[in-house]
């Protein structure tokens, strides 16, 4: 008969470095730092268009921190947390792509309002903000396919 032996399905502690879906953590913290301060940095008319874009960068910033504290002290070890972490980048990738979508949106509108340095700065905010819901998207499906596997 067959033992079946519990495997570690999540990694923990220094390798979450090296395994596939957990890599994406660093690159999500960068580019999801980088829409929170570039959208922050920006004064935009009429007040307040872009909040629900700072709510997502913040959001996701700091529940990605604590989704990479909790898998570095290991304590994502029970059999809920495979689906708890597809079901965490998959909320983000779809709060993300609204708000990458939100934010481009709202810089078409004003494009003719802005002055060259500014413009830059929002097209930056933009292009960081969709590549990191390219990043979730990648660490959700890669995630998924972890979680198929447990």
């Amino acid at each position: 008969m067959a033992s079946t032996a519990l495997v570690d399905v999540l990694p923990t502690g220094g390798r979450i470095f090296t395994s596939i879906p957990d890599i994406f953590f660093i690159p999500e913290f960068v580019f999801g730092g980088l829409v929170w301060t570039l959208v922050a940095s920006t004064r935009v008319f009429p007040e307040n268009p872009l909040g629900w874009v700072m709510f997502v960068s913040v959001f996701c910033f700091i529940m990605t921190t604590l989704w990479f504290l909790i898998f570095l002290c290991g304590a994502n070890q029970s059999s809920i947390w495979p689906s708890l972490d597809v079901g965490y980048h998959f909320v983000a990738v779809i709060f993300y792509l609204s708000a990458s979508v939100d934010l481009a949106y709202t810089i078409i509108l004003i494009t003719s309002k802005l002055s060259t340095k500014i413009y830059q700065l929002d097209i930056a905010a933009v292009v960081m903000s969709f590549l990191a819901t390219l990043l979730y998207f990648l660490h959700a499906i890669f995630s998924a396919l972890r979680w198929k596997r447990s």
